[in-house]
């Protein structure tokens, strides 16, 4: 495994591939992306500079329209950038979300610039394409991480059988393919031996892992015991946890596997019970039900959800009704989306559409009502001792570091700034909370006697 941040390295004729890649969208087109410059062999060497790279890979999302926005933007603006160059044009690859939800030949004529068009059901085949065009074959590799030195994601499973009313994943990423347990536990150990701390299992559902086999309460505890057993995995957090999914099987997996982080990512939508049949969302038992099992068996667990606002037909009542859930239930985190109405949508064609103006004002609103609780909630950490997951210096302030506590997952939660002995990138100390904001703590290591 290589593990650089974007860094300049050799020419092209000297045995080097030099590649400029962009992520965008998901961890799991993070992960996408890190095999295929792994595939690509072990001559891939990342370039922040566009005008000297062999190779411009941009792995595109395109789940909402402000995602395929941005991914348009970023094509374009990296194709100008890449026309400047002086020495030989580099070759743009556009793959993931993109090519996958619009016909190929309409993407390729509406965007010349792009030279090789890579679709997700051939996400095996696109280091091949991408070799042949660039007329090199090389020894490949497992993955090129672009994560900090701390942690790694573990994508555990590609598609969705559900069919929620508002998503365009099934028709972009196609039907649930889970990955062999093997194949994943080699991938874990692999990531463990050259030092990832933590592992953020990832999937559109972690709770229906391997279950387009046929149903198996197991499949995923079984997955989760094994990968506990891995040393030199500290901590292993899941993100995205379908609601019905949370089952007795799952909760006390949590309790028995000591790696196994009591943080639930649960995206619910919404509360009331009106607003999720008409979202066609994928289980019968109520929100409420949900977080109180996981509290009933795990007290201390932290509650991660998401929730749209402004989904057609919500009307002021369904929204105080999300309101007052949202203040009984004092989730950990919490994240709000304005509804899209996403073409090829069932959603998207719903009569009583909401107004962007009162979407935006009950995002905001919602938004207060969680800074309030998270300040809240992180007041009470003041005094406690923490282990702390040093992610990578400050760059503003010397001697000081990103790190995380166990409820902070990567990149969509807050940080817990840390200083003091030992603390460096990669390592895992205890702390001292100090101090806390809206979002985030402070904490400091004790000094050495």
């Amino acid at each position: 495994m290589i593990r650089k941040k974007s860094v300049e390295g050799r020419s092209r004729t000297t045995g080097t591939i030099k590649v400029w890649c962009r992520s965008l969208g998901c961890p799991k087109n993070r992960v996408d992306t890190e095999k295929l410059m792994g595939q690509l062999g072990s001559s891939v060497c990342l370039t922040e500079s566009i005008r000297s790279a062999d190779l411009i890979f941009i792995n595109t999302c395109a789940f909402i329209e402000p995602a395929v926005r941005e991914s348009l933007q970023t094509i374009l603006s990296v194709a100008e950038e890449r026309d400047k160059a002086r020495r030989k044009r580099p070759l743009l690859a556009v793959a993931g979300c993109l090519a996958g939800r619009y016909p190929i030949d309409e993407l390729a004529t509406g965007m010349p610039e792009v030279d090789l068009w890579l679709v997700p059901n051939e996400r095996e085949h696109w280091a091949e394409y991408i070799q042949k065009r660039l007329f090199r074959e090389d020894e490949p590799g497992q993955r090129l991480v672009s994560t900090l030195p701390s942690y790694a994601y573990l994508k555990v499973s590609e598609g969705c059988r559900h069919r929620c009313a508002f998503c365009t994943i099934p028709s972009i990423r196609g039907p649930l393919h889970s990955a062999p347990q093997d194949e994943l536990i080699a991938e874990a150990r692999y990531l463990a031996g050259n030092g990832v701390r933590e592992l953020v299992l990832i999937a559109q559902d972690l709770t229906d892992y391997a279950q387009e086999h046929g149903p198996d309460a197991q499949a995923f505890p079984s997955l989760l015991h094994r990968l506990g057993e891995i040393e030199g995995i500290d901590w292993l957090r899941m993100l995205y946890l379908y609601p019905r999914g949370i089952t007795s099987e799952l909760l006390q997996t949590v309790k028995d596997v000591d790696a196994l982080l009591p943080y639930f990512d649960i995206p619910l939508q919404h509360s009331h019970p009106d607003i999720l049949r008409q979202m066609g969302r994928p289980f019968s038992v109520d929100a409420r039900k949900i977080c109180g099992d996981i509290r009933d068996a795990l007290p201390e667990a932290a509650l991660r959800t998401t929730f749209i606002v402004g989904y057609p037909g919500e009307t002021d009542e369904h929204f105080q009704h999300l309101c007052n859930f949202v203040e009984e239930m004092r989730f950990t985190q919490l994240g709000v989306f304005t509804f899209w109405p996403e073409e090829g949508t069932v959603a998207a064609s719903l009569p009583n559409q909401v107004e962007n103006a009162v979407k935006e004002e009950r995002r905001a609103h919602l938004m207060q009502l969680q800074q309030d609780i998270s300040r809240e909630l992180l007041e009470e950490q003041v005094g406690s001792v923490q282990k702390v997951l040093v992610d990578s210096v400050n760059p503003e302030w010397p001697g000081l570091h990103n790190g995380r506590v166990w409820f902070q997952a990567p990149d969509v939660d807050g940080i817990c700034y840390v200083s003091g002995p030992g603390v460096e990138p990669g390592a895992m100390v205890e702390a001292d909370i100090v101090e806390s904001s809206e979002y985030d703590l402070t904490a400091l290591t004790p000094e050495l006697d």
